[in-house]
């Protein structure tokens, strides 16, 4: 139990209050600043209780228990103040380089016979049909020629 107590010196309050007042932060980050300034014990009498500390930053127990363990394995204050950036993106892009290149080439050739023009539901169509993806929908290639600057017209 001992080793949970957060004893912050004079620089760290100073850094975790500016925190709070100065720049722009996200919420999340606010009030991790906030619950561990609530969780520090130096320097006071009497401190404040786990119950009182959810409700004053409006948080669960289990988070307040979480961002302690955080700040605890923290190696700085500015470490456990900034978001862990992904490794990964959550899922893969459908449309990789060569696949936009292969609708590119599509969108710039003469449209299938009984069309003026491509459409870009008739490009997403005929991609599947070509195996260049499993699926694909026409939004993606709209987004995909616009950032290509390529217009259909």
């Amino acid at each position: 139990m001992e080793n949970n107590i957060i004893m912050l010196g004079d620089e760290q309050r100073k850094e975790l209050e500016n925190f709070i007042k100065k720049g722009v932060h996200s919420v999340h980050l606010v009030k991790r600043a906030r619950t561990i300034l609530a969780l520090d014990r130096s320097n006071k009498k009497d401190h404040l209780r786990i119950t009182r500390i959810c409700e004053q930053v409006g948080l669960s127990r289990q988070a307040i228990y979480d961002i302690r363990n955080d700040f605890l394995n923290a190696p700085n204050i500015s470490e456990f103040l900034t978001r862990k950036q992904r490794e990964t993106p959550p899922v893969q892009p459908k449309v990789t380089g060569e696949v936009e290149a292969h609708i590119i080439a599509l969108a710039c050739s003469e449209p299938p016979k009984g069309f003026v023009r491509w459409t870009v539901r008739l490009l997403a169509k005929k991609s599947v049909e070509l195996n260049f993806t499993d699926s694909l929908s026409h939004m993606t290639v709209e987004r995909l020629l616009k950032k290509r600057s390529i217009s259909l017209t």
